[in-house]
């Protein structure tokens, strides 16, 4: 059947409909001046609950068949087609079909109106397939989302940028449509302005290139905690899409960050300490400078009491008695030669602490340093790694090491360094603690 013989069978089909509700009409004693109107309102009528009734049938049943279809084939797309409406958007195609096709002979007898609603049909029909395709690219979305290769890629930005094509070719269609136009003539149109819609879309470009060097460089993924002092952001990245990375911060703020921000300039990506186990510790205790002295043979025993460090003073002692002796040093005199001191057996006391921490991570650099003296004291720098990166279980790990390092300095003779210039309620540790008192059972 050709197009001619077509649109002569959809006329007589319309003429039919047509004469039979002219005759259903002019049977109720309705007079011939107002028949005409009457008969539109009548059609339009029929035509309306035709498609409602349509639309909800189809519906249903397509959304039946789907959840059933998905359960016995476990089929994910088809569930994630649901939950984006997808059976909806599908069960508009008959209803659409019959408005399209009823308006000839609604308006067959006001041949404007019907040119007019002719486009309005076609109008309303290029808003239709971008919300099908857009319902389609959202349900591929949901479900790549899932999988545990693409959880942490932002795949939002890509689906973004195919929507933004197909919602500019749409928009180019509509105005063809709605002006008579081709749609050729509306593109070599905006030739001319592509700087001004350079500039108008200027953000979402470079959000899109952005989103790629993310994604290609592997600098962000969903999921990681970054820290960007600029934006006052310190959290988890929840969302990348082509305007904004949406970060939860940890005091349950939201910071939204362009992003070409986090290619064009610096931030700090916790990732890393994260995928090993281990969260670093790197703080210091400021020991009294005057505090530190030489240890004589005397008080070896007295040190050795100390479990961890017995073998150490041992080790060190014939190592320094035997130097002492080669260069005929004049022990007379405590600084001459090489001796033990508290301080370097406290270091090697919090070392051997540290190397048989439950909760230090044993495999990961541990190091017990001495940095340069201040005015402050003289540092003393413990460098570790805990063996978790829950925030809450840090802080506590941490607070326990340096709880015990700071108690044990006055068993070394070691003094805690305060600003007396600025006292903040600390009272002064005693220059000698006897080791007796470890000896004494602790209060219930």
């Amino acid at each position: 059947m050709n197009e001619k013989e077509q649109i002569e069978q959809i006329t007589h089909s319309t003429n039919l409909i047509r004469n039979w509700s002219m005759e259903f009409l002019a049977n109720l004693g309705i007079s011939d001046q107002f028949i005409k109107y009457i008969n539109l309102l009548f059609l339009i009528a029929v035509v309306v609950i035709l498609v409602y009734v349509l639309q909800v049938v189809t519906r249903k049943i397509l959304s039946a068949i789907l959840e059933r279809t998905s359960k016995m084939k476990r089929l994910s797309f088809l569930q994630y087609a649901i939950n984006r409406k997808l059976p909806h958007y599908i069960a508009m195609i008959v209803p659409f079909s019959l408005i399209k096709g009823s308006i000839p002979t609604i308006f067959f007898d006001f041949p404007k109106t019907m040119v007019f609603f002719n486009k309005l049909a076609d109008a309303y029909l290029v808003f239709y397939v971008l919300w099908l395709l857009s319902a389609v690219l959202n349900t591929f979305a949901d479900m790549l989302s899932q999988k545990d290769s693409l959880k942490d890629k932002p795949l939002k930005s890509y689906f973004q940028v195919v929507k933004i094509f197909l919602y500019a070719v749409g928009i180019i269609i509509l105005i063809s449509i709605l002006i008579s136009e081709n749609p050729s003539v509306l593109l070599g149109g905006l030739g001319a302005a592509s700087a001004i819609l350079m500039l108008v879309f200027k953000d979402t470009i470079m959000g899109f290139v952005a989103s790629i060097q993310l994604s290609a460089n592997d600098m962000v993924r969903i999921g990681d905690w970054i820290t960007m002092g600029k934006f006052s952001a310190d959290g988890d990245v929840i969302e990348i899409n082509l305007t904004t990375v949406k970060i939860r911060n940890f005091d349950k703020t939201i910071s939204y960050i362009p992003p070409y921000s986090l290619v064009s300039e610096s931030f700090q990506n916790w990732r890393g300490m994260q995928e090993t186990g281990g969260r670093r510790i790197k703080r210091s205790v400021h020991i009294k400078q005057s505090s530190i002295r030489f240890i004589d043979e005397k008080e070896l025993e007295h040190f050795k009491r100390i479990q961890g460090i017995s073998e150490y003073i041992d080790e060190r002692y014939a190592e320094i008695k035997k130097f002492n002796e080669d260069t005929g040093a004049d022990k007379t005199l405590a600084v001459n030669g090489r001796n033990l001191t508290n301080m370097g057996l406290f270091r090697s006391y919090v070392n051997g602490y540290l190397r048989s921490h439950p909760e230090i991570k044993q495999d990961m650099m541990i190091m017990v340093r001495q940095l340069d003296p201040t005015s402050k004291g003289v540092p003393l720098e413990l460098y570790m790694f805990a063996d978790t990166v829950v925030w809450a279980k840090y802080e506590g790990i941490v607070a326990d090491i340096f709880d015990h390092t700071l108690a044990a300095m006055k068993y070394f003779d070691l003094e805690i360094f305060e600003d007396v210039a600025n006292p903040i309620g600390f009272q002064q540790l005693p220059a000698r603690v006897q080791l007796e008192s470890v000896d004494r059972p602790s209060e219930e």
